[in-house]
């Protein structure tokens, strides 16, 4: 299983949301290159990179600082904001190694295809879901969509990553959502599985790992202290995919 430490990054800041609540936001860090050096000496492969201000209100103001961050010796996947084919073009042309479409493959399934066949699986589908239906533009939104189900859709257009978030539990450190995952689990065996939200410890890393998930993103336990990354890393056991598979 992979381990992917997160950055959020708003206005240039890195900070941490409870539960996808904007209202919430907090500064966890002054650097975010000090941030992801740091992942890097804890033995850090991946960064799990999300410009908040690009998936709230689809404009990009961090480029700079992303361009940096992909420059850090971590191959980067960066969520927010994502929704037509030229973000892609910009993102690759900043050095993204994979890239996250979350509210445009709701609203533009023709796009998610295009995407997949120029960008195979360096594109991840992120299915953000609070009461077991997909939330979009930040989480502020309800599309009224089941969550397996979407996902079930999106692999059937090709996507082999999905990355998928129980709101409920997002920051709240009580543990990713198992049972969801399991269900999604089984219900697409063969893509990539990222999980996110509510990872606390090293025991979440174990569960996730025990239940088949292929990657973890690590945030709120990172910043928080209660989850050392190194361990985590350790715990995940043997790396079987690459986030640069063609």
């Amino acid at each position: 299983m992979l381990i992917f430490p997160a950055i959020d990054i708003k206005s240039g800041s890195v900070v941490r949301l409870v539960k996808g609540d904007f209202a919430t936001t907090h500064k966890v860090a002054d650097n975010a290159l000090e941030v992801a050096s740091d992942f890097a000496a804890s033995g850090a492969k991946y960064l799990h990179l999300v410009d908040l201000d690009g998936a709230r209100n689809g404009i990009r103001s961090n480029t700079e600082l992303v361009r940096e961050l992909c420059s850090c010796g971590l191959s980067v996947e960066l969520g927010g904001g994502l929704r037509t084919m030229q973000d892609l073009d910009d993102a690759d042309a900043l050095g993204v190694s994979r890239f996250v479409i979350g509210s445009a493959a709701i609203n533009d399934r023709e796009f998610v295809k295009a995407a997949v066949i120029r960008f195979g699986e360096r594109i991840a589908v992120g299915i953000d879901a609070l009461d077991g239906k997909v939330r979009t533009h930040g989480w502020e939104r309800n599309s009224g969509i089941d969550a397996i189900q979407f996902a079930v859709e999106m692999a059937e257009l090709g996507v082999k990553n999905i990355i998928f978030t129980d709101i409920s539990t997002d920051g709240t450190l009580q543990g990713p959502p198992l049972t969801s995952l399991a269900e999604l689990r089984s219900a697409l065996p063969d893509i990539m599985l990222t999980a996110s939200g509510g990872i606390a410890n090293i025991r979440d890393i174990i569960a996730l790992r025990d239940i088949g998930i292929d990657a973890a993103i690590v945030g709120k336990a990172y910043y928080a202290g209660t989850l050392n990354l190194k361990d985590a890393i350790e715990a995940a056991g043997k790396e079987r995919l690459s986030i640069n598979a063609d």
